[in-house]
């Protein structure tokens, strides 16, 4: 039996969860399933430069009235893509949290129970039940959280599209646990290599969806996905594969403090055409924050360094 969550649960969150990298650098265990991710050797200070995008990219959406809950790293200084938290961790308004199974062993370690400790003390997040899925490692399947899946929070459909690091039989577990619909389908990129995760693809607002659906393989999933999000009600914004490889899907709407904010790297910003600006700008204001060494050497955005925390309503 699919078990439903007692209220409906907003699309957008005001606060958010991001972790201050130890040692960012380049992962070899992630590259080959991410097209995204630069092959070329490490540069020298490629960890410092990341904590200056870092901590500024905390500053300006702590401006823009963001809730920002920023973590320490690992202190072993053994995971380099910690920057991207919203892998293995999401925050729903039933109080849940769901930990996910990780494609790269590296990523693994990044799963900690000090944070959730932590946030249940300093975002006032109730911890109501903990959904851990990292046991399908095991049998070599994985779901990479908030990248692997979109989530149309308000009308409950995950959307994936599916990869190595997007198994569609724990899209379909999640789905079960959490109380959504599925919607899934094949992917590819400019290397005809499956898109790595869905939300550099695809980005959902309250009432907006930016999606490349040239990444899509096939022409009728395609007209069945516009045909959906349509029907949500939301304004579909098509952007093209080079504009993905651009990061211009990689974005987030959150509640600010006067207002809907869009957060997106200056790269997805540039990425986009000035009428796919202006159609974006109607839904929230756009706040850029320039991060090019994590995405560079990371191979995702700014969405990805954002877990959204979704508090229970009466912890609001």
């Amino acid at each position: 039996m699919i078990r439903r969550p007692p209220r409906p649960e907003p699309q957008t969150a005001g606060a958010v969860l991001m972790v201050r990298p130890t040692a960012f650098g380049p992962n070899a265990e992630t590259q080959t399933s991410n097209a995204f991710q630069s092959r070329g050797p490490a540069v020298d200070g490629i960890a410092e430069r990341a904590l200056t995008e870092f901590d500024s990219t905390v500053t300006t959406l702590s401006d823009a009235g963001i809730d920002v809950h920023v973590v320490p790293g690992r202190a072993e200084g053994d995971c380099p893509d910690e920057v991207f938290p919203n892998n293995w961790i999401s925050f729903h308004a039933d109080g849940s949290v769901v930990l996910y199974p990780m494609l790269a062993i590296s990523r693994r370690r990044e799963r900690r129970a000090d944070i959730v400790a932590s946030l249940a003390r300093s975002a006032n997040f109730e911890v109501m039940r903990t959904i851990d899925l990292s046991g399908y490692e095991r049998d070599g399947r994985f779901l990479e959280g908030t990248g692997s899946l979109v989530l149309d929070r308000a009308g409950r459909v995950a959307y994936a599209g599916l990869s190595p690091r997007t198994d569609p039989g724990v899209v379909a577990t999640f789905a079960e646990q959490l109380g959504y619909d599925t919607h899934t389908f094949a992917t590819r990129d400019r290397d005809d290599q499956p898109v790595y995760h869905t939300n550099v693809l695809m980005s959902l607002g309250a009432r907006f969806a930016v999606v490349c659906m040239d990444a899509i393989v096939d022409a009728g999933a395609r007209r069945m996905l516009r045909e959906r999000l349509m029907r949500s009600g939301r304004d579909v914004i098509d952007i093209d594969r080079d504009q993905m490889h651009g990061f211009a899907a990689n974005i987030l709407e959150l509640d600010g403090r006067d207002g809907p904010v869009i957060a997106l790297s200056t790269a997805a910003h540039e990425a986009l055409a000035p009428p796919q600006r202006d159609a974006l700008s109607r839904h929230g204001r756009l706040v850029t924050a320039a991060i090019p060494t994590i995405e560079t050497f990371g191979g995702g955005s700014l969405r990805c360094m954002l877990a959204e925390i979704h508090r229970p309503r009466t912890a609001i």
